[in-house]
């Protein structure tokens, strides 16, 4: 239908800009959801994976009938070193920024990318199938003992991620660069904190989080052995691509600091 009169044109359209979205919300409203999705799922998944291991992986919903309980639980634990690992890759980077469509996947990518890793760890620690074998339990004080050296651990986790950027390692950086309609700009290469006694302290964090657990099965030990082999291996590859950003620097902090295990007393600034 065309309207001729000018003034009722006038009129329509006054109405249609007063109903229109202001600009930019539809960007608002996407970064938002897929903030909120980020963050929840990052929340729960960690959660899973704290409750399931302090009971030894002998708590799950997991029920695929044994001897293929092995099988499956063995997936479940590759499928996330590996996906994680090779998302890092230049072209698996390049179908990250793809798997949000339209025109935001490549600012969305880092909050991508840990949505698809809190997806990985929920279904890793929900889905798992006990075995049903316990080895051993503490009790009585060694209880509290262990209990408070697990929760040590996870803090210890949680003060690496925070020294490596904390908008990185949650997934906020995407989202937060879309909202702000700025392109995503990620830290400088971490040397402060914990990044001043060992290279890796995130990795060698999570590996004591396998070890100091109050119950001891089958199941802990398959996933401390496995994901502590990761913790050891996995860097190497972060190491390659700090080596090809930030070249002598980088070599500089290497030859510095020690890869794991603190060996030396830490330099002021060993990025110098």
């Amino acid at each position: 239908m065309t309207i001729t009169d000018p003034r009722i044109a006038r009129l329509v359209t006054l109405v249609r800009a007063a109903l229109r979205p202001p600009a930019g919300a539809a960007r608002i409203m996407a970064a938002l959801a897929l903030g909120l999705i980020c963050h929840a799922l990052f929340a729960v998944a960690v959660l899973a994976m704290i409750l399931a291991m302090f009971f030894g992986l002998s708590e799950s919903l997991g029920t695929v009938p044994w001897p293929w309980a092995v099988l499956a639980n063995a997936a479940l634990i590759v499928q996330f070193p590996l996906a994680h690992s090779w998302l890092l890759t230049g072209r698996g980077g390049r179908i990250l920024a793809r798997l949000v469509p339209g025109p935001h996947g490549a600012t969305l990518a880092t909050t991508t990318y840990a949505i698809i890793a809190s997806a990985q760890l929920l279904a890793l620690f929900a889905l798992w199938t006990p075995s049903g074998i316990v080895w051993w339990r503490a009790e009585g004080a060694l209880f509290w003992i262990v209990t408070g050296a697990y929760g040590a651990s996870w803090l210890l986790l949680l003060k690496a991620s925070f020294d490596a950027g904390a908008e990185v390692q949650s997934g906020a950086l995407g989202w937060m660069s879309l909202m702000a309609r700025v392109r995503p700009v990620f830290p400088d290469m971490p040397t402060a904190g914990l990044f001043r006694i060992i290279r890796q302290p995130i990795y060698v964090a999570f590996a004591l989080t396998l070890w100091t657990v109050p119950v001891w099965t089958p199941d802990q030990l398959a996933l401390a052995l496995s994901y502590t082999a990761y913790c050891l291996l996995a860097p190497r590859l972060k190491e390659r691509r700090f080596a090809a950003r930030y070249g002598a620097r980088f070599h500089h902090y290497q030859a510095t600091v020690p890869y794991a295990v603190p060996l030396t007393w830490p330099p002021e600034d060993p990025s110098v």
